[in-house]
């Protein structure tokens, strides 16, 4: 308790320093009057200097990017830089924050979990971890699940299923999994080679074997290269390749916010149907509502055997799930494992986002405010076609092409930015626009009039 006293009354101090904001932090009181060691830390962290950009680049590896932004607090779409300057989030952690920032049923839910157990890991049984994974299962078509900590890992826990699967119930000696040209898979060498996209695997050679790729939404070539798979080969010519499972996005979110066509993924379940072979949805980025379903593959009419979720699963808290039907669930204790995976302040984070978006009615208000950002979008691209190309997505996660003689997506985002809006690019020509699920009307219209304008200034010098 003495702990948890010093921790709030420092972090109490550290939520009030710098320049003011409209958005005000939370003042977080102490649960216990303040000792002198909690009084002498929230002075210290009072004077503290203001955020060093200089000093951050030295001690942090260089991974990124980054906006010349340093966040200090939210609330809801809303968000605070050190400077005291606000942002209209439609960004969300890159689809992560569902509930936008500081939610405060969300905060409890991880600070009451805090306080009773947070981690033992999975020697042991969690019931937060069977009711999250009880609650996530009736929302698709599968039966059982398996907790992470992230995307990647989740990936990684469906290419090593679908491996397995082909080893052990089929025989397979050399099982290969078709992803798509354009996906993201993650980051690890497994999903960076699942990824279809050469610039995320350079300098990382040499990759890992067994995948195979093909054009998204190209039915005629998805089922040349499962013939491939199919052949028989004379006997003693080596090892054959037989396919283990095809790995899909239903939309793609790095490769430019493309929506899957119903069309390639009936194609893609019968091929698994005729073959045996697991078909594995991707659904980091699109799943838990943010689609207007509560998974995307539901927008397109099929049922999967697989299904890897993260992001939005915790509200931003770390967690991540790999699902699948009974049928394909080869795991057996030490086949694959995690430490940290589904321990019980992650799942009390999941926990409280599923409620959420039932008590809250989330579902209906992706839809409502999907179709008029949309829809404003549309009205938008109508008024300037030679600057936008294309408005395409589903539900609260929607792109913006520019025009190949306009600007890019960065120089938008940048634009942005300078307006007080936070958004992402998905490529070099495409804005994606994926804000919490909470998101008002008000917001979206606010958006939208943010949009036209950043447009309308950086297309000026052509127009």
């Amino acid at each position: 308790a003495a702990a948890a006293t010093l921790q709030m009354a420092a972090l109490a101090a550290l939520l009030h320093t710098g320049a003011s904001c409209a958005l005000k932090p939370p003042l977080i009181a102490p649960t216990r009057e303040p000792t002198r060691a909690s009084i002498a830390i929230a002075s210290a962290l009072a004077s503290k200097p203001p955020f060093e950009r200089e000093a951050f680049n030295e001690a942090v590896m260089s991974t990124y990017g980054r906006f010349d932004l340093a966040v200090s607090h939210g609330k809801g779409c809303k968000l605070c830089d050190t400077e005291g300057n606000e942002y209209l989030d439609f960004a969300a952690g890159i689809s992560t924050c569902t509930l936008g920032h500081a939610d405060e049923r969300l905060a409890a839910a991880v600070s009451e979990q805090m306080l009773r157990v947070h981690h033992v890991s999975n020697l042991y049984y969690i019931p937060q971890q069977g009711e999250l994974a009880r609650k996530l299962l009736a929302t698709n078509c599968l039966d059982r699940a398996f907790f992470c900590n992230s995307g990647a890992e989740a990936n990684e826990a469906a290419i090593k299923l679908a491996r397995k699967h082909a080893h052990d119930k089929r025989g397979v000696e050399f099982p290969v999994i078709i992803t798509a040209l354009s996906s993201f898979h993650g980051r690890t060498l497994a999903t960076i080679t699942a990824t279809g996209q050469p610039k995320y695997q350079e300098g990382f050679g040499p990759m890992m074997p067994g995948f195979e790729y093909v054009a998204y939404n190209d039915v005629a070539a998805l089922e040349e290269a499962a013939r491939k798979l199919t052949r028989r080969l004379p006997l003693g010519v080596g090892r054959k390749k037989q396919l283990a499972a095809i790995m899909l996005e239903p939309l793609q979110g790095e490769g430019g916010i493309r929506p899957g066509e119903r069309a390639f993924f009936e194609a893609a379940r019968r091929i698994c149907d005729e073959t045996g072979a697991l078909l594995i949805v991707d659904e980091v980025q699109t799943g838990v509502c943010r689609t207007g379903c509560f998974w995307g593959y539901q927008q397109l009419g099929i049922e999967v055997d697989v299904l890897t979720s993260a992001k939005a699963l915790g509200g931003g808290v770390p967690i991540g799930a790999m699902m699948a039907k009974a049928h394909c669930d080869v795991f057996t204790p030490g086949t694959h494992a995690t430490t940290y995976g589904g321990n019980p302040l992650a799942c009390a984070a999941g926990l409280a986002v599923l409620a959420a978006i039932d008590e809250r009615a989330l579902l209906d208000n992706v839809k409502a405010r999907g179709e008029q950002l949309s829809s404003g979008l549309r009205t938008l691209q109508a008024a300037m076609p030679s600057v936008i190309s294309d408005v395409r997505g589903w539900g609260l996660i929607v792109g913006i092409e520019m025009a190949e003689e306009s600007f890019s997506a960065a120089a938008l985002c940048s634009a942005l930015l300078a307006k007080g809006m936070l958004t992402v690019p998905a490529g070099t020509r495409v804005l994606r626009l994926v804000p919490p699920l909470v998101v008002s009307e008000e917001e979206v219209a606010s958006a939208l009039g943010l949009l036209e304008a950043a447009i309308r200034e950086l297309a000026s010098p052509a127009t």
